[in-house]
């Protein structure tokens, strides 16, 4: 019984990122930016909503900006590398692997078929967009991308994903104040969009060529 209360409480938790930071503090998110990216089994976990809610308490003084953008935009680099190293190691055999629960196959199947389209800018690309940046660079690890390449995408889109997301949030917690923390789940809803726009755009454009 105690086993699903937890359970539910961590779910609950997840639905809630103000809730969550306060809870598991800086080193938590650190351990969540990077699993998320990192591992496999984090592709549940809301990268997005966590960064600019970290954002907006950094905005009236509970978080420090300075330190959010240093350790996360690491973690994010990190992760992504360890995932690169996953992908390169397994290759194949992941794409043989059964589903479980912490592991879904159509998932890393759609990450590279979208990695098959856009190359290794898909490193980039992919950090806007929920569960492919968990699986893409295992993906371009798979595929033995040359890992100097992968490197620069990876710093490039690590620390373009980490600053933006927290600015994006610390910037409108300073101009609308507390009253923007209830409003989390809308602002990320926008903020993803705004930054699919380039894909949506050459999604259409390809179709149109077609």
């Amino acid at each position: 019984m105690s086993f699903s209360i937890d359970i539910l409480q961590a779910v609950s938790l997840l639905n809630d990122p103000i809730a969550l930071i306060k809870t598991v503090g800086l080193i938590g998110l650190i351990i969540i930016i990077f699993a998320e990216t990192g591992l496999l089994f984090g592709f549940f976990l809301p990268g997005d909503s966590l960064l600019v809610t970290a954002g907006l308490l950094a905005a009236n003084g509970t978080m420090s900006l300075e330190n959010l953008l240093v350790a996360l935009s690491v973690a994010a680099v990190v992760g992504d590398a360890v995932g690169f190293y996953i992908g390169s190691r397994l290759g194949a055999k992941l794409y043989a692997k059964k589903d479980s629960f912490f592991f879904r196959r159509k998932h890393l199947n759609y990450a590279h078929d979208f990695y098959m389209r856009h190359g290794g800018k898909t490193i980039i690309f992919a950090r806007f967009i929920p569960i492919v940046r968990t699986f893409a660079p295992t993906v371009a690890g798979a595929a033995q991308m040359n890992y100097f390449r992968f490197s620069l995408f990876n710093v490039f889109g690590g620390i373009g994903w980490v600053v933006s997301m927290l600015l994006a949030g610390f910037y409108l917690g300073k101009i609308f104040g507390e009253q923007i923390q209830n409003y989390v789940h809308v602002l990320i809803v926008g903020i993803i969009f705004l930054s699919c726009l380039p894909l949506i755009y050459k999604f259409v454009k390809f179709r149109k060529k077609k």
